[in-house]
Parts: C-alpha cells; sequence; structure tokens
C-alpha cells in the first residue's frame, strides 16, 4: 500500500464548505479518494459533492470510522481544528493550511509526538499522492503522476509537479510523494519519509526535493550517511541564487547569515554521496544511471 497509508483511507474534509475545501474535494473524488464525510461547524446536514457534511469532526469519524483528515481550515483557527481532530481519533492529518502561527503550529506537533502514533503532513503542505492505488489527500494536479517505483518527498509542491512530469514522462512513474510542508514548523520531516520509504516494497528509488532555509536537508544528508541507506536517493535543491535574509515563498524559505544556504545543503548532500541535479529536468538523468 505504500507508506503512511495501510489501506485505503476514510477520509474527512475539515472546511469542506469552502471555496477551497469544495473544489479539491471534487478534484480528490474524481481521482479515486474514498472521502466519506466534510466538516465545518453550523454546516451540519449539507452535502458538498455528495457528500454529508457534519458540524464536529467526532460526528463524521464516529460515523464512518475515519482515521484521517485534511483540513482546508483558516489559519486562525487551525489549532482548534487540529486539537479537534486528534481528540476524535483521527491518526493522519494532512494541513494545507498556510501561515499558520509558529507557536499553534508547535503546540499541536508536540500534543502529536506526546501521544506517539499520529502523524502530521504539513502545515503548508500540498498533501500526499499515492498513484498505484489512485489516492490524493491534498491539491497536486493528479494528471502528471503515475504508478511507478520512485518515492517524491519535497518541501516545494510547484517545483515537484515539474520533476514529476518528467519522471512520468520517462515512464518511471512514482510510487508515494510526500509535501512535508513550506513551513520552518512541520510534522513529517525528511528522514521520517525516508525511514518510510527504506521499509516500503513499491518504492525503489528516491527523489528529494530541497530548498533554501533551515537545516532539514543537511540532517538527512547526515542521516543517509551514518545509516549507509540502502535504496538510491537523487537530490535537487532550489533556491541557488536567494539573497540572505529575504523569503523566498515559503515561510521557512529563507537564509539568514551563513544558515540554511543552497551551498551548504549541496555539500552536505555530496558528502554524503547523493548526486545532486543542476537543474529540475536532471533529475531523471540521475535516476537513470
Amino acid at each position: 500500500m505504500g507508506i503512511i497509508l495501510s489501506e485505503k483511507p476514510k477520509v474527512i474534509v475539515q472546511g469542506i464548505t469552502g471555496n477551497t475545501g469544495r473544489f479539491h474535494t471534487a478534484l480528490m473524488l474524481q481521482y479515486g479518494t474514498n472521502i466519506v464525510a466534510g466538516v465545518t461547524p453550523g454546516r451540519g446536514g449539507e452535502e458538498v459533492e455528495g457528500i454529508p457534511v457534519f458540524n464536529t469532526v467526532s460526528e463524521a469519524s464516529g460515523k464512518f470510522n475515519s482515521d484521517t483528515s485534511i483540513m482546508f481550515v483558516p489559519a486562525n483557527t487551525a489549532k482548534d481544528a487540529v486539537f479537534e481532530a486528534i481528540s476524535a481519533g483521527i491518526k493522519i492529518l494532512v494541513i494545507i493550511t498556510e501561515g499558520i502561527p509558529q507557536k499553534d503550529a508547535i503546540q499541536f506537533i508536540n500534543k502529536a509526538n506526546d501521544i506517539g502514533d499520529i502523524i502530521i503532513i504539513g502545515p503548508n503542505s500540498p498533501g500526499l499522492i499515492a498513484p498505484p492505488h489512485k489516492i490524493n489527500i491534498g491539491i497536486m494536479p493528479d494528471h502528471i503522476f503515475n504508478r511507478g517505483n520512485v518515492g517524491i518527498v519535497f518541501r516545494s509542491g510547484t517545483l515537484t509537479y515539474e520533476i514529476a512530469w518528467h519522471i512520468t514522462n520517462k515512464g518511471l512513474g512514482q510510487s508515494t510523494c510526500v509535501g512535508i510542508g513550506g513551513d520552518a514548523i512541520v510534522g513529517l520531516d525528511y528522514i521520517k519519509i525516508l525511514k518510510m520509504f527504506k521499509a516500503d516494497e513499491e518504492t525503489k528509488k528516491v527523489v528529494l526535493l530541497g530548498e533554501i532555509g533551515g537545516n532539514a536537508e543537511e540532517l538527512v544528508a547526515q542521516y543517509i550517511s551514518e545509516t549507509n541507506y540502502p535504496k538510491p536517493v537523487v537530490a535537487y535543491i532550489a533556491g541557488r541564487s536567494a539573497p540572505s535574509g529575504k523569503r523566498m515563498g515559503h515561510a521557512g524559505a529563507i537564509i539568514m547569515g551563513n544558515t540554511g544556504t543552497a551551498e551548504s545543503k549541496i555539500n552536505a548532500f555530496t558528502a554524503a554521496g547523493v548526486p545532486e541535479a543542476e537543474k529540475p529536468s536532471d533529475v531523471v538523468k540521475l535516476l537513470e544511471i
């Protein structure tokens, strides 16, 4: 079944009645995702794309025995929405919302870690897609993905879509693709995803797409080196010409002094023996070596 999702999940959409929630619910359903319910406080009894809407997550999860949720909720209410989902027994949370205050993200990620069996993807994530199983829990354009054996983990969604398109056109396809999120504070990180890919029989090669800001890429390069990671990994780092002190798109994509530079990340992967593409189209060439 690939990583994270052990079976075809029953998905709840929090914020399903908003414009973004409605739009992406329709697309996820078209792809084959098993959406069973939506949640918007005060809108219980309505329907969106034939999906029943409930006032609370506990009502929805109780009726359908769901343990997976995707969130299209405002940033200022996201913390409460996550805590509500956790209290209702949700185990996999995909948080699309951008602009969540860091202190809120720290609080709900710490809560999930304290419980121990909860997976948070995001915040500010485009979600995950598993082409072999026709599951898209997120906002990724599914037509550029196709079943295959390349796992992709990334921070930047639009960059990934370009690279996934190249991989699909070469006939390699993807197993599972996961966007960990573009914020400085996220739930799942590169190392956790690589551990999942390591145990996944469907994934034969891994593409790791990074960007400037933070030290997540340096840490995963160290993990690859220290564990003698058994599957081929190809990396690409975006933001080579970004100026120091200026945020480049994502909240986490900012260089402060010598920290988080593209050079430091490229050097880390080079030291770990991970081939690093100079441009997105080179990723496929490295996968074919």
